[in-house]
């Protein structure tokens, strides 16, 4: 399938070899030009911008950071409202807020193009190895259109409604998720670290006893060791998707007061300058809460 790619961030470009590895044709975008090197030497051809990577193609995925990434890279003179043909589909698979993800199906519409929502779960790591977990929603056209390429992003993959903003909705759901058990796993690390139990003690203890999921127990691991970089996802993007799981909780009416906290302490952690750091730094705050010192990384 001949394939745009724009975002080649420390998720794009893995996602982008992996479908350069199953056989895809990519031409690539990112902003900063150096990042789409390593792709042209496994055989990528590299646009000077979104248009340029939109044009001819079937398909074109975008992971990028935010709205603010995302809304020039559609919109902007150069952007992919201008450069897909019509019946061409965009795939977003980045986390950006259900209002934007309304406007971007509109705005596909408008412009005789498809557009379906997908965003991702799973960190670099996961990425590089496949293993991440898409969920898709969109029109069912679209999205069989483009299950090739989803599935070769990662071990699985969940197919929503035809609303392509479910897609969003479920991702700021799961996030919240992640968020709230990094921060019940770092108040209780502070708790036992204070009571002079070994951090490497409680890890182990939770392993046998709660850990079923790689997700919960990679965080706290992360929590036990302190180890905070490099950042697999970075504090500041967690509170980006906390404010948007929070927007659409309003919009939705559907009251999420843990979300709020957790909000605050990502944006505590913000305030005092650790948002590039990987947001499990959570658990350095519970531990600065708890009155606790030691070496952090």
């Amino acid at each position: 399938m001949k394939v745009g790619f724009v975002g080649l961030g420390h998720m794009g470009a893995p996602m982008a070899a992996s479908l350069l590895a199953a056989g895809h044709t990519l031409a690539v975008y990112n902003r900063s030009r150096e990042k789409a090197e390593p792709l042209r030497a496994q055989g990528a051809q590299v646009a000077g911008s979104p248009a340029e990577a939109a044009r001819g193609a079937e398909v074109v995925l975008t992971m990028l950071a935010d709205d603010t990434a995302v809304e020039p890279v559609v919109f902007g003179d150069s952007g992919l409202l201008a450069g897909l043909e019509r019946g061409a589909v965009h795939v977003s698979c980045s986390t950006i807020s259900v209002a934007l993800s309304e406007r971007l199906t509109d705005a596909h519409a408008r412009a005789g193009q498809e557009y379906v929502a997908a965003p991702v779960f799973g960190r670099p790591e996961a990425a590089q190895a496949r293993q991440l977990w898409v969920v898709a929603a969109g029109a069912k056209r679209d999205v069989d259109r483009c299950l090739p390429l989803l599935q070769a992003l990662g071990r699985g993959l969940t197919v929503l409604g035809e609303r392509p903003s479910q897609a969003n909705v479920v991702k700021l759901s799961g996030n919240f998720l992640i968020a709230s058990m990094m921060e019940a796993l770092s108040e209780a690390f502070a708790l036992t670290r204070k009571a002079g139990i070994a951090p490497e003690t409680f890890l182990e203890l939770f392993r046998s006893v709660f850990a079923r999921s790689p997700v919960f127990e990679n965080y706290a691991g992360l929590i036990a060791a302190e180890k905070y970089t490099p950042a697999g996802f970075a504090l500041r993007l967690g509170l980006k998707d906390l404010h948007l799981a929070l927007e659409a909780a309003r919009d939705f009416q559907a009251p999420m007061p843990l979300a709020s906290l957790v909000h605050d302490h990502f944006l505590e952690g913000v305030a005092r300058g650790m948002g590039a750091l990987d947001w499990s730094v959570l658990g350095r705050l519970a531990a600065d809460r708890a009155g606790l010192s030691g070496a952090t990384q």
